[in-house]
C-alpha cells in the first residue's frame, strides 16, 4: 500500500472515532438534561357551590273519571264532570291558557266468572259496564295557587265529580342562569382549597390553572346531600338545593 493510501485510511478512522466520541458526549448531555429536569408537579382538587332556590314554576294533574252501564252516558257525564273541575280550577283564579285537558279514554269493565266444575268448568268475561278517565293537568308560575287547588278540588267530590289528585311537580325555570354563575363560585372554591393545602404542606406555591372538569349538576330537595353520577332532577319538592361540583389541575411552583 503507497503511503498516500495509508494516510487517507488513517484519517478516515481518525474522522469516525471523533465522531463516535462527539455523539456520545451529545447523548450523554441530553440524558442529563433529562435527568435534571424537574418533574411537572400538580395538585388536584375538588370545588363545590351550594344554592338553595325556591321553585318558581309548578304542574300538577287532576283526574276525572266516572263510570256506567252505557257506553255514551259514560262519556257524557265524563264531560260535564271535566266542565264543572274546569269551572271550579278558573273559579279559584287559574287562568285558561293554564289548563290543559288531555284526551279521553273509553275501556270495557270487565268480570271475570268460572261456570261448572272440574273439565267442565269454563271462563267468560262479563261486561259491567264503561269507565270514562280524562285528565287535566295544570302548568303555571302561581306556584301557592297550584298548591291550593291540589288540595282542595277533592271537594268537588261533595257535588258527586269523581276526581282525584296527583302530587304537585315543581320546576325552577332558572337553572341555566344559575349554573353559570355556580360554576364559578365552584372554581373559585376549589382554589381556595387548592391554596389551603398547599400553604399547610410547605415548601411549594400554587400556579397556574392546568386543567378543570365539570362535574355533575344535582338537584336535591332541601337539606338533601344526595349525589349521583347521573346528576340528580328533583320535582318533588317546593324548596330545593342545587349542588355544583367542579374538578380542578393547579400547577405547583
Amino acid at each position: 500500500m503507497s503511503s498516500n493510501g495509508g494516510a487517507r485510511a488513517a484519517g478516515g478512522w481518525f474522522g469516525v472515532a471523533v465522531a463516535l466520541v462527539v455523539s456520545t458526549w451529545i447523548a450523554s448531555r441530553a440524558w442529563e438534561r433529562v435527568k435534571l429536569q424537574p418533574p411537572d408537579r400538580t395538585i388536584q382538587v375538588t370545588g363545590s357551590a351550594k344554592r338553595r332556590i325556591v321553585s318558581d314554576q309548578v304542574e300538577w294533574t287532576a283526574q276525572v273519571s266516572t263510570q256506567d252501564l252505557d257506553r255514551t252516558k259514560a262519556y257524557r257525564d265524563l264531560h260535564g264532570h271535566v266542565e264543572t273541575t274546569l269551572a271550579y280550577l278558573r273559579g279559584l283564579g287559574l287562568k285558561p291558557s293554564e289548563l290543559r285537558v288531555g284526551s279521553a279514554t273509553v275501556e270495557k269493565v270487565l268480570d271475570t266468572e268460572y261456570v261448572g266444575t272440574g273439565e267442565a268448568r269454563v271462563e267468560r268475561q262479563i261486561l259491567r259496564g264503561y269507565a270514562a278517565r280524562q285528565a287535566i293537568t295544570v302548568n303555571s308560575g302561581n306556584v301557592p295557587l297550584v298548591e291550593r287547588a291540589s288540595r282542595e278540588v277533592t271537594q268537588l267530590l261533595e257535588r258527586g265529580v269523581p276526581v282525584s289528585s296527583s302530587a304537585p311537580s315543581y320546576y325552577y325555570t332558572k337553572l341555566g342562569e344559575l349554573k353559570i354563575a355556580m360554576l364559578a363560585e365552584a372554581s373559585s372554591d376549589a382554589r381556595t382549597r387548592a391554596e389551603q393545602v398547599v400553604t399547610r404542606a410547605g415548601g411549594a406555591g400554587l400556579g397556574e390553572l392546568r386543567g378543570a372538569d365539570m362535574g355533575v349538576i344535582n338537584v336535591n330537595p332541601a337539606n338533601s346531600t344526595s349525589t349521583s353520577w347521573q346528576g340528580n332532577n328533583d320535582t318533588s319538592s317546593l324548596e330545593k338545593d342545587i349542588l355544583t361540583i367542579i374538578h380542578a389541575t393547579f400547577a405547583l411552583r
